[in-house]
Parts: C-alpha cells; structure tokens; sequence
C-alpha cells in the first residue's frame, strides 16, 4: 500500500532527525567545550571546587554542581513520588465527580504556571518559612529548591500516573472486591502495581522536569558552589551555574569550555535517566 509506505518513510524520517539533531547537540557541545582538554586539562574538572573567576588560581571542579543537582533532585523526587501517585489515584478511584471536575483542571493550571513565578513564591513566602521552621540562618537552601521542583513536578505525575491507573482493566477491581478485598485494599495491591509501568514513566518525567529546571533553583538554593549533602545549606545546580554565567562569561576562554563541560554532563545524565526508565518499563511490563 502507498498511503502505509509513506506513512513509514514519514515515522521513521521523523525519528531518524530526532536522532540527528541529538547527535548534532553532543558535537557541538565537545566542539566547543574541546579545548579545555589542552588548557587547563581535564583534570580540572575533577575538583572539589568552582571558583571559575579568581585573580590567583581559577578552579573549575564539577563536584559541587553535580552534588548540588543530585541532593536537589533525590529530595524533590522523594517528596514528589508520594503526593504525585496518591494524588491520582485519589482522583481516579476514590474522588467524586464533583471533586474530580474541580481537580483536573486545577492542576493542569498548576502545571501551566511558569517556573519564575513559582520563584518568587519561594523567594517571598516558602524560603521565609523553611528559615524560621529550621533555625537556619538563610532560607535560601536545597530543602527549598527541593520543595518548589516537587511542586512543579507533581502534577505531571499526577496527569500521566492518572492515565495510566484508568487504563486498568476493570475486570482487575471486580475480581479483587469480588474475592472480599476493600476498594482500599484494590488500588493498592491490583491497580497500582497492574498500572506501575505508567507510574514509573509519570515519574522519570517528574525527575526529567526536576533536573532540567533553571529558574527556580537560581532564584532559591542560595547559589552556593559547595560540596555538601546537607539538604539545609544552599547549593548550585548545573543548570543554574549555566544560566547565572553563560551571559557574562569571554567566548573561548577556559571558563567558556568549562560551562560546556557542564553541560555535557547534564546531557549525559539525562541520558542516563531516559535509559534507566526504558530499562524499569521493559522489566515491569514482561512481568
């Protein structure tokens, strides 16, 4: 058939410029981040240390922004996870249809409502509470970024898991309650795991949003370039240090290289995150 032949040339020239244009990202990135491997080396980025501007010893250490990104994100997908896939299943199994009118499209303006705004409510609001909550001499921390990012994931966890829980079959709860199991019994132990492929999809795109945001994460973890794991001192993400510096920084010097090494890095991890839910979909669904 010649309507299915171009219909096939059409899928795969589509993915094959994805895969293109990816590609084409990674070479650019290494073309310009290349010659930070003669002057200062490599090395360098394996430091304890940031300090790219210095009028004695330039130090440009990946540790603490890979720290700060790491600690941001483990604490905004811990708290995103419970709230995210409760939430849907609360809309989905146990709201009524007057709650669950009122909560569809209030969270889909959650989700709408751009990353600056919510910046500035962390910045005025939320990061004067975690400072007097905690005792801390600054609300500008990573329990704050945290807190913002899970806000800002959550309703795509909620929206993609609730899809996915809906798509049980209902033969699924009707054998459970049948078998004398309560309804709360049935989400928990028949639809979430028959819908945990879903689930897990929902949350590697939370963590996808969590670890591409820029900023609020520039707006309230303090921009601190340390290495630490305390979730109550401030911290500097990768993608904050490329916003907070790009603007600013001479084309082709070491500094210049070393944000594209960063940015190397991040792509990479997201890399990584894409393949490490491909691989849990794959393991769940042959179950």
């Amino acid at each position: 058939m010649l309507k299915d032949k171009v219909i096939q040339y059409v899928l795969w020239g589509s993915a094959a410029t994805s895969i293109l244009i990816v590609a084409l990202i990674f070479i650019f990135l290494g073309k310009e981040a290349f010659s930070f491997i003669s002057e200062p080396g490599i090395e360098k980025l394996f430091s304890s240390r940031w300090v790219p501007v210095s009028f004695t010893l330039e130090q440009f250490g990946l540790y603490p922004l890979i720290t700060g990104s790491f600690l941001v994100t483990i604490l905004a997908t811990i708290i995103m996870i419970p709230f995210g896939v409760t939430g849907a299943l609360y809309i989905s199994e146990f709201a009524s249809n007057t709650e669950r009118e009122f909560l569809k499209p209030f969270i889909e303006i959650l989700a709408g409502i751009p990353s600056v705004v919510i910046g500035f409510f962390g910045l005025l609001v939320l990061s004067p509470i975690v400072k007097s909550l905690f005792g801390l001499n600054t609300g500008l921390t990573a329990i704050t970024g945290a807190l913002l990012l899970a806000l800002m994931a959550i309703p795509t966890v909620i929206s993609i898991s609730e899809d996915a829980i809906q798509s049980v079959p209902s033969s699924y709860k009707e054998a459970s309650l049948a078998l004398g199991a309560s309804p709360l019994q049935t989400s928990f132990r028949v639809v979430v795991p028959a819908a945990l492929p879903g689930i897990i999809a929902a949350i590697m795109l939370g963590m996808g949003r969590v670890v591409g945001e820029t900023m609020v994460v520039l707006m309230v973890t303090g921009n601190t370039a340390k290495l630490t794991l305390s979730p109550f001192d401030s911290v500097r993400t990768m993608t904050a240090t490329i916003a907070a510096e790009m603007g600013e920084v001479a084309f082709g010097s070491s500094h210049y290289a070393a944000l594209f090494w960063v940015g190397i890095v991040l792509m990479l991890i997201t890399f990584g995150l894409n393949v490490l839910a491909q691989q849990l979909l794959k393991k769940y669904q042959m179950r």
